[in-house]
């Protein structure tokens, strides 16, 4: 059942769950993977199951303000996982096994605007409360002009990071050298790490809308290309850092978005390196399958389709669009997240 998640992994790439759900967790663990991420829909989502009222009611006898009763579950979700991927990380000495928890989305919530200074001083203050005590926990910040002018304050204290919500190459330069530059303040690079997840999957949902002039051989190609792209830039730059741990991509957003696309499209396109994160429907939809993965993270698509979508393709306004619905599916979960932690707490406490 699971030997096209071993032929996954076979290729070099390493597989993170995207999810925290205890049992979802155990069963990818089983199937080969090494790491995890978090985040509000997420940790909503298993809230709303039932199966952890009892905790919850519990905790929400001790703790009347619902976003601090949300970040302690999170912190529990997020904590159980890497007690599991915690073997992996001391085997790999720091280069694998670790589980992403996000900070407080709403800090970019669009609704209520926070001045940029404050925002950039929570990140720090909120990325070091909830990474101490952590060495497997990587503490995830949106690539938001807040959060990118965080990011050398946090590397440099310490903290391994997972860049989120990057689209472009812009994002990408400016997240790397970010923590480049704090990184190069510490008295020690042996547990530095970094990881930049670029989405892919929501490029081609973009570009079917902006861009339907895109030919056939392009159209659905053009987040898979961007992605390559910046893996081979994040390649070049670390080549010659010679550090102990690798600064590796996530390919994050890798559940096809269309039916008629089987499950395995970003997953195969971009086999043989870094890291994915796949949604757990899209792991179950391989591991039901008999395929047979190769690298293919550095083969591109013919010149005269890269040629069209350089042609056609504004990397800066689909940016620009991206961002501003990631940053609404960023902060409208935690939101949620808080809605549905106030919705059970009465019923839980009484």
């Amino acid at each position: 059942m699971a030997d096209s998640i071993q032929s996954l992994l076979a290729t070099g790439t390493k597989l993170w769950l995207d999810s925290v759900d205890p049992e979802l967790v155990l069963l990818n663990r089983d199937r080969g993977a090494t790491g995890a991420t978090s985040n509000p829909i997420i940790i909503s989502g298993l809230l709303e199951t039932g199966r952890f009222d009892e905790r919850m009611g519990a905790i929400a006898r001790k703790i009347d303000d619902d976003g601090d009763l949300a970040w302690q579950m999170t912190d529990e979700f997020v904590t159980s996982a890497q007690k599991v991927f915690r073997p992996v990380w001391e085997k790999t000495r720091g280069d694998d096994g670790y589980v992403s928890f996000e900070i407080d989305p709403l800090l970019e919530d669009l609704e209520t605007p926070v001045a940029l200074d404050d925002k950039v001083a929570q990140y720090v203050e909120l990325g070091r409360r909830w990474a101490e005590g952590h060495d497997n926990r990587m503490i995830k910040v949106p690539a938001t002009e807040a959060g990118l002018a965080s990011l050398e304050e946090l590397a440099a204290a310490g903290i391994s990071l997972n860049v989120t919500l990057i689209f472009s190459d812009r994002q990408y330069e400016a997240a790397r050298d970010a923590i480049w530059r704090g990184a190069q303040r510490r008295k020690s690079l042996d547990k530095f790490k970094s990881v930049y997840s670029i989405f892919v999957s929501r490029i081609d949902v973009y570009t079917e809308k902006a861009v339907p002039s895109l030919s056939s051989a392009a159209q659905g190609q053009v987040g898979i290309v961007n992605a390559k792209r910046i893996w081979a830039m994040n390649e070049k730059f670390w080549s010659d850092k010679k550090l102990p741990l690798k600064q590796e991509m996530i390919f994050a957003s890798t559940g096809v978005k269309k039916k008629e696309d089987p499950a395995e499209k970003y997953v195969a396109a971009l086999a043989g390196s870094d890291i994915q994160t796949n949604p757990p429907e899209t792991n179950e939809a391989i591991a039901n399958k008999s395929i047979v993965f190769t690298r293919q993270v550095d083969k591109m698509p013919p010149q005269n389709v890269l040629d069209e979508i350089d042609a056609k393709v504004d990397f800066a306004q689909m940016e620009r669009v991206l961002m501003e619905e990631g940053l609404r599916k960023f902060a409208d979960p935690q939101t949620k997240l808080l809605k549905t932690i106030a919705g059970k707490r009465e019923q839980l406490v009484s």
